[in-house]
């Protein structure tokens, strides 16, 4: 008898494990795909545990902003001689003359986020602590100088990073070895469109 009410539990625990959404599944991010000149880029944003900063990128995105876009800058080891603390990124931007910014959105620390800026992080280029409006960048290597309390920007308030890339690291340093003068790309390598990955 005790044997058949403990069977008969455990048949009931596996039928509602079983009909259960795995946690990957119900955790899934949504992805994007960064289309140059020089390759495709595809890119898993964080919209879990940086909300806010996702949000915006992905209304760029979806309202097709970043169409005609280009990467005009790239920070190399070579480029950054007045630096004390150097890193490595590629940053791009909108057509200015096509589309416009909307307001800037509150910095999201990388205190309270728990992302970090390693290899393939993209995050949000900034002036102020509260001024990210559609600027981004793609960290070449770990760069924790860009964290939260990190040195490379005065106010110690460190960047919004928002998500990694998964897919095309090899473009993002094409784009970084790119031909320059000082961290401006010439010419700069051209965004065609960044558009959501279809899911399912």
């Amino acid at each position: 008898m005790r044997l058949s009410i403990a069977l008969t539990a455990v048949l009931c625990t596996v039928a509602v494990q079983a009909s259960s959404p795995a946690p990957s599944a119900a955790q899934a991010l949504p992805r994007v795909v960064i289309q140059t000149a020089l390759g495709d880029v595809e890119v898993e944003i964080d919209s879990v545990h940086a909300p806010i900063t996702a949000a915006n990128f992905l209304r760029y995105v979806d309202l097709g902003f970043y169409r005609f876009g280009r990467f005009y800058r790239t920070v190399r080891a070579d480029n950054q001689p007045d630096k004390k603390v150097k890193i490595e990124v590629v940053q791009a931007g909108l057509d200015s003359l096509r589309v416009k910014d909307f307001p800037p959105i509150k910095l999201e620390r990388t205190s309270v986020t728990t992302l970090s800026h390693k290899d393939g992080t993209i995050s949000m280029a900034r002036d102020g602590p509260e001024t990210a409006t559609s600027d981004f960048f793609i960290c070449i290597g770990d760069q924790p100088s860009l964290d939260f309390a990190g040195k490379r920007n005065p106010d110690g308030q460190g960047f919004a990073a928002f998500g990694r890339v998964v897919l095309g690291m090899d473009v993002v340093r094409k784009i970084h070895q790119s031909p320059a003068q000082g961290q401006a790309l010439e010419p700069p390598v051209r965004i065609l469109n960044i558009v959501r990955k279809a899911t399912g």
